[in-house]
């Protein structure tokens, strides 16, 4: 028999924990490895990760794999690669990793992991800013899984046409609020549609990114250049993206 812990909130006594789920007498270890993982990013002055409880939901499916086969592995055979199978339960991101071991304390597991480089390496990365955490316990053993990953915001088409628009508006540019032709060139590969808007663009920047921090070097430099006063901002389906998320864009300038 198994017992299936998820870490548990600690509600009135820690701040973003992850929510209390059944499985009562072993959740303190998950709960204490998220604990731990905060607090050793913290000693290096790296931001605490949020809870995701779709990546826990993924983890916890294959924990449940680990702990039924007894040897430990990433992916066994049948089971989708760690990218698809934290996608298909709800997460979003352009970046994910993944710890697995076993041991008999949380305080054990965590020890392991932070003195092995490549373990380290993921639970300390300071590019990912979620996680999820479950530890199963099976024949005396806990079985526990760390799934990090880097989020992508889920933003409709105006959302994040308006968020790419603010950057240009900083950069002195006027956007126009006529969208047509932008869209229309986000979906192209090159060049711009005919017959859509009344000018043609004096530059045009298309691009795919899984984080909106800034506009492309290209299109600073051409901000930069003072040479455009107007702009146009379109948003379009990512391509060829698998299983990360990704955002795809287009700038006009007039």
């Amino acid at each position: 028999m198994l017992l299936i812990v998820v870490a548990a909130a600690a509600g009135a006594h820690s701040q973003n924990a992850p929510p209390l789920v059944e499985g009562g007498e072993w959740r303190e270890a998950a709960e204490e490895i998220f604990a731990r993982v905060n607090q050793a990013r913290a000693q290096q002055g790296l931001e605490k990760l949020e809870w995701d409880a779709s990546l826990a939901a993924a983890a916890l499916e294959h924990c449940r794999r680990m702990a039924a086969e007894g040897e430990i592995e990433h992916r066994y055979t049948g089971e989708p690669a760690l990218a698809e199978r934290t996608a298909s339960a709800g997460a979003r991101f352009n970046l994910v990793e993944e710890n697995i071991g076993t041991g008999p304390t949380a305080a054990r597991l965590h020890e392991e992991w932070m003195n092995s480089p490549g373990h380290r390496a993921n639970l300390l990365n300071p590019r990912v800013n979620r996680v999820g955490i479950v530890v199963v316990l099976a024949r005396g053993t806990l079985y526990a899984v760390e799934d990090f990953s880097r989020a992508v915001e889920k933003l409709n088409p105006e959302e994040l046409e308006e968020r790419v628009s603010s950057q240009l508006r900083a950069a002195g540019v006027v956007v126009l609020a006529d969208r047509e032709q932008a869209r229309s060139a986000c979906a192209m590969e090159k060049g711009v549609p005919t017959g859509v808007g009344s000018d043609q663009p004096l530059f045009v920047a298309r691009w795919q990114s899984g984080s909106l921090d800034r506009l492309p070097d290209v299109l600073v430099a051409a901000l930069q250049s003072k040479q455009y006063r107007r702009a146009a901002v379109g948003s379009c389906a990512a391509k060829d993206v698998a299983m990360f998320s990704a955002f795809r864009l287009a700038v006009l300038l007039y």
